[in-house]
């Protein structure tokens, strides 16, 4: 009898992949600039995001979250005190965020009224870099609790990452991390990519960031 084999996972790929187009060209025709927040657990990506929303909020520019999360609704509860609309994914136990996901977040946001959209993707830092999901700009969060080493252990997710913010540089003072050699394993994986160094308690350089996302909108 013939055995019939199957490839789900790249039937599954080419099917995301295809949604996230679909996303990408919604957003693009709302002239939305997007965003894709990735880090592992505890980096800091929401306490960022806290910051840079008020911060953009203040400048007149009206943004949108869509929060991934497997379970929990606190960090876009965090969120919501801003005044942004804010959408909750909750993935039941996938850990990262898919292109069918974030297409019913976009679908349920004011499209016509933002020029921003931040997704918060599961804290993780393997699968999140495996799917897109049809944004412009990839960011990811590394703390400096976590080491320097982190861009050789999980280099597909710096490799398609356009910014890196290295947060909680309020403690480097008590930390063993070294950020010349974080920024050299970094250039390993990705030369030119945008380095800013960060607090999402104090908002350190946080404005170097909006000053990032401002001028890619315009």
């Amino acid at each position: 009898m013939e055995i019939k084999r199957i490839v789900v996972k790249e039937n599954l790929f080419a099917k995301n992949d295809e949604i996230a187009e679909e996303n990408s060209n919604i957003l693009k025709k709302h002239k939305i600039f997007s965003l894709n927040i990735m880090g592992g657990p505890g980096a800091g990506k929401t306490s960022i995001l806290e910051k840079t929303v008020a911060g953009l909020k203040n400048r007149g520019i009206s943004c949108g979250v869509i929060e991934g999360d497997i379970a929990g609704m606190f960090d876009s509860e965090r969120i919501s005190v801003f005044g942004v609309p804010v959408i909750q994914i909750n993935t039941g136990g996938a850990c990262h965020l898919e292109a069918m996901m974030v297409k019913k977040g976009i679908e349920n946001l004011p499209l016509d009224e933002i020029k921003v959209v931040f997704i918060e993707n599961v804290g993780n830092l393997v699968c999140p870099a495996e799917f897109k999901i049809g944004i412009d700009c990839n960011v990811t969060v590394a703390s400096i609790t976590e080491g320097e080493e982190k861009p050789v252990k999980y280099p597909l997710m710096y490799s398609i990452s356009d910014v890196v913010l290295v947060n909680k540089i309020d403690l480097i003072s008590a930390v063993e991390f070294d950020i010349n050699r974080f920024t050299a394993f970094l250039d390993e994986i990705k030369k030119d990519i945008k380095i800013i160094p960060v607090s999402g308690k104090t908002g350190k350089n946080i404005d170097d960031f909006i000053q990032y996302i401002v001028e890619r909108i315009l």
